[in-house]
């Protein structure tokens, strides 16, 4: 039943991985497609997305495969570490770019009818480089702390006579022993977790209901006088409706990473890796359903996942 069980997950798995590699591919491929003079900054907010899951999805399986099928003690710290680093590097860069559009999507959806065609800050395709700099910076601070951590446990102290050595690889990298954790696992632990789950779920839950605020609220008349931009009174209209279509896809998926991060918490709050013996699985199913199924309701948000689109490419 046990082998029976572990085919069933790893054919998910394997299932997981190809609809999410498949949905990230197509989501860059189809912005990079794009002129360079009409490519906006929300598109490369989606393209950090993508490129941040794509990299998540690979490493995580080349981290699986590679270390938690081998024993721990026979392989090697730093390739143990630099996979896990890359691994946590994209799941993080996932985090933080969802949450960059979120508030994105929130300014740009605000007085929408007045000001649609009136640039915001994020705009600016300075200000969206940089901001997508800070994304990457924060998320390399955040991963860099995994070269230093204490991975040295002692046998008998885990449940289950769960040890590693000093060039083992432990599933979690928050796992150390009972009598004694060290302080540096510990404040990695509680930082990681304040900062890229419970900051990030509590920022894109306010944006996702001032976004539903907006969307519910009383609508302005669009005035028909031609703007500066030359644009009528359909034109504005179409792409305030476009806006709306979009920002409903980007609801979907902010509902989808509240779901996932927020059961990925309490999973991680409240169990460890000795408690079950498919944890490796089940961290993978809740942290990457997000980033395969999210490109595809962002690609047909922006009416990029459709048939002429799927030949095309």
């Amino acid at each position: 039943m046990m082998l029976k069980g572990s085919f069933h997950l790893l054919t998910l798995r394997v299932l997981m991985s190809c609809i999410g590699f498949v949905g990230n591919v197509f989501l860059i491929f189809s912005i990079i497609q794009t002129r360079v003079s009409s490519v906006k900054t929300f598109q490369l907010f989606l393209l950090g997305l993508a490129s941040a899951n794509l990299e998540e999805i690979v490493i995580v399986n080349i981290y699986d495969i590679i270390i938690l099928q081998k024993s721990y003690e026979v392989v090697e710290a730093w390739l143990c570490r630099s996979l896990k680093f890359l691994t946590v590097l994209g799941e993080i860069g996932s985090i933080l770019f969802t949450v960059l559009i979120s508030i994105y999507r929130y300014q740009k959806l605000r007085y929408a009818n007045k000001r649609v065609h009136l640039p915001i800050c994020l705009d600016n395709i300075h200000a969206a480089w940089t901001a997508i700099g800070l994304c990457i910076g924060i998320s390399i601070v955040l991963s860099a702390p995994i070269f230093v951590m204490n991975l040295q446990g002692s046998t008998g102290n885990l449940k289950g006579n769960y040890t590693w050595n000093h060039t083992g690889c432990p599933p979690d990298f928050f796992l150390c022993n009972n009598n004694h954790c060290p302080t540096v696992n510990r404040v990695y632990k509680y930082t990681f977790i304040l900062l890229c789950y419970l900051l990030p779920l509590t920022i894109v839950t306010l944006t996702s209901c001032l976004i539903v605020t907006v969307l519910l609220g009383p609508r302005t008349t669009v005035k028909p006088i031609t703007t500066v931009s030359g644009l009528t009174q359909n034109q504005k209209r179409c792409n305030v409706r476009g806006l709306r279509r979009s920002t409903i896809a980007i609801l979907v998926a902010m509902t989808l990473f509240q779901v996932d991060w927020t059961l990925y918490l309490v999973f991680q709050m409240t169990f460890t890796a000795t408690d079950f013996p498919f944890w490796a699985e089940l961290e993978f199913f809740i942290s990457t359903s997000y980033t395969s199924i999210s490109p595809y309701v962002f690609g047909i948000g922006k009416s990029m996942f459709s048939n002429k689109n799927f030949c095309k490419k």
